[in-house]
Parts: structure tokens; sequence; C-alpha cells
């Protein structure tokens, strides 16, 4: 049973969501919270697997209450629910902890799927965050010998610019003048070197230790 606490200041959007998850044999809501202080009491007594989380909560914002949560319970898993579709909401929230960015326009199924992903140890982002991702300079591809630089070779990281960017295999191929066959395997290296389970991941992953040039 996933354990659920839903922290927003609105008593209606909080209904709704309990009676979406009252339908989940596997959800559970434990707890509510209204603002971002009241969200980090009511965490060490309900000790929930996984927060969904607004941004704009009054005392703390959710940005910060994230923040605060990650430091006291890293275990916790945190999923942002917000109307903010801008850059910067997106990437503070992943860079202190969060483990997932969805919009509030997103489908009940969506949102009921990824609390499932977030508790299993994957990493959801809206669709549209991906595309809105402003503009990154693509490296000039190095036919010639690839040269470590930390854990991912130069192609590695020219690759993981592309899965930012929110290109398929085949957009990839095309984009570094490479076949799809040996972007499979730049991408299967680049999830075996940061851990990571999904294209997701790599974004967030990306984010968290700004290792894209995003503006």
């Amino acid at each position: 049973m996933i354990k659920l606490m839903l922290v927003d200041d609105h008593a209606v959007l909080r209904d709704g969501l309990k009676n979406i998850m009252g339908l989940e044999s596997d959800i559970e809501v434990v707890s509510e919270a209204v603002n971002g202080n009241d969200a980090i009491e009511k965490v060490k007594d309900s000790l929930p697997d996984v927060i969904l989380m607004d941004i704009n909560i009054p005392e703390k914002n959710g940005i910060e209450a994230t923040s605060v949560i990650k430091k006291m319970y890293p275990g916790v898993k945190i999923l942002i629910l917000t109307m903010f579709d801008h850059d910067e909401y997106f990437m503070a929230a992943i860079r202190e902890g969060a483990d997932g960015y969805l919009l509030k326009d997103a489908p009940s199924q969506h949102v009921v799927d990824a609390i499932r992903s977030v508790a299993n140890g994957q990493s959801v982002i809206h669709p549209s965050m991906t595309k809105k991702l402003l503009s990154l300079h693509q490296p000039k591809p190095e036919p010639v010998e690839e040269k470590m630089d930390g854990a991912l070779t130069m192609r590695e990281k020219e690759v993981m610019l592309c899965l930012v960017k929110g290109m398929n295999n085949k957009e990839i191929a095309q984009n570094l003048f490479i076949s799809d066959k040996t972007v499979k395997i730049h991408v299967s290296n680049i999830f075996k070197k940061l851990g990571v389970k999904s294209r997701s991941q790599v974004v967030i992953y990306a984010v968290q230790h700004q290792l894209v040039p995003l503006s």
C-alpha cells in the first residue's frame, strides 16, 4: 500500500484527489497539509511514501518545503503537482530533490500512475516541461576517438543533451549522424553510469547536477 500525503491549500482540490485515490486499491491518503510548514510537521507523524506537493502554498512554498523534507526524510518521494509550467520552477523543484513534476492539467489517471512510478523509485516529468526546456547548444560530434570526461564520454554527453531535449532514438541518430543501434548502446551506458532507469530520470539527474547548459 502506497501511503500518500496531499499538500495543497485548496480544500476542493484535496477532496477531489482523495476521491480519485479512494478508487485505487494500492494508494491510501494518510495525511493532508495546507501549507509548507504544516507539511513538514505532519511528515514525521504520518511518514508517507509519496507527497503530492503544490508549489503555490502559504508560509513555506512547495519548493522550500520539498528542500526541508528531503533533507530530513530522504526516502520520502515528492511529486510536484502544480499549475506553474515555468522552467525556473521546474528546475528549482528538481534541484531541491523533487522526484517528479506534473501540471494540474494532467489527466487524473496520469497522476495516479505517476504516484505509483515515484513510489517505485522512478521519476516523472510532465511532457510539456521537457519541451519547454530552453534550446541547448549541441556540441559538434567528434568522429575520432572519444575522450572520457568524468563518468560520461563526450559522445554520451551529446546523447544526454538530446535526451533532455526530448528526442527519440531516431531523432538522436539523425542529429548526431550515428546509427539507431549506436544510440541504444549510448543510452544504455548513460543509464548504467548515472544509475537511472528512465529517460525522465536522465533529465532530472542532468538538471540536479547541472550537467546541461540550461538557461
